[in-house]
């Protein structure tokens, strides 16, 4: 899915800490260069074929045709994302060693580890450059120096172990992710190449992931885009056509991925 950032048309990008608060996430990818930066944590990243298992001080460069999904996180996982207009990476990336940053999907991998020192460092610039968004020539200013910066102790740092993904689990996910999470499970198997058994197996050792553990959360992340602020829908409805069978599977699932029942998520975020 192609995601569309709301970044200020004054703005080369942007940077903020994220926090897990309990929300699933999409496969997509966007047209600007992204990194993630954990602080806190542990999560598990699937980015095209391959997996990335993330902790504190873990570095990893999401390029803009490269799909990714964070599919699970501690409930401490915390993080720093930055975001780079192509324009601005264009006119940052001028040296030999930072001009990989253009590219698209360029070959390799992009998840290395930091020293703690360094960590440590890269947070309180990372801090204070977003502490000038309300003077957007300073920030941008900031974000260009984050930027190249970054990449600096990037190159330096050790790589984070990656492994690859079976095919028929990434074929599962995508199949998922696409919207069929209505499939049984001997269908998913069939258009994934394994057997159920195995699909689920093999799912589950590779990801962390129990498969009827993901495709839930693909339902309930459906289910908030559809639902809204319930002023388009009712939660029923949402929730059947986000792929839930009854009610009961659906306040089953909801309060597990959440955390919270759907009668207060409404209570919460209804408009006032």
């Amino acid at each position: 899915m192609r995601q569309r950032l709301q970044l200020p048309a004054e703005w080369d990008g942007n940077l903020w800490h994220y926090r897990n608060q309990g929300r699933v996430h999409a496969l997509h990818h966007h047209a600007e260069l992204e990194f993630n930066l954990v602080t806190a944590g542990s999560g598990l990243y699937l980015l095209d074929n391959r997996k990335y298992r993330i902790r504190r001080g873990d570095l990893l460069w999401l390029f803009p045709a490269q799909e990714h999904v964070l599919v699970e996180q501690s409930l401490d996982f915390a993080m720093w994302i930055g975001v780079f207009k192509p324009g601005m990476v264009r006119a940052a990336a001028e040296d030999a060693g930072s001009r990989i940053l253009r590219d698209d999907n360029p070959p390799g991998e992009y998840c290395r580890r930091l020293p703690r020192e360094i960590l440590e460092r890269l947070e309180a610039l990372l801090d204070e450059v977003t502490a000038h968004q309300d003077r957007p020539g300073l920030f941008n200013a900031g974000l260009r120096y984050a930027l190249l910066d970054t990449w600096n102790h990037f190159e330096h740092a050790a790589e984070v172990p990656v492994q690859d993904v079976h095919p028929a689990v990434e074929k599962a996910a995508q199949l998922i992710r696409d919207g069929a999470a209505t499939l049984k499970l001997a269908e998913l198997g069939r258009r994934s190449g394994l057997s159920p058994a195995r699909l689920s197996r093999l799912f589950k050792e590779q990801t962390g992931v129990a498969l009827v553990d993901f495709r839930n959360r693909q339902r309930i992340e459906r289910f908030l885009q559809l639902y809204g602020t319930g002023q388009r829908t009712t939660m029923l409805d949402a929730a059947f056509e986000a792929g839930f069978g009854s009610y009961p599977q659906f306040h089953r699932v909801f309060k597990r991925v959440l955390g919270c029942s759907p009668g207060s998520y409404r209570k919460w975020h209804e408009p006032h």
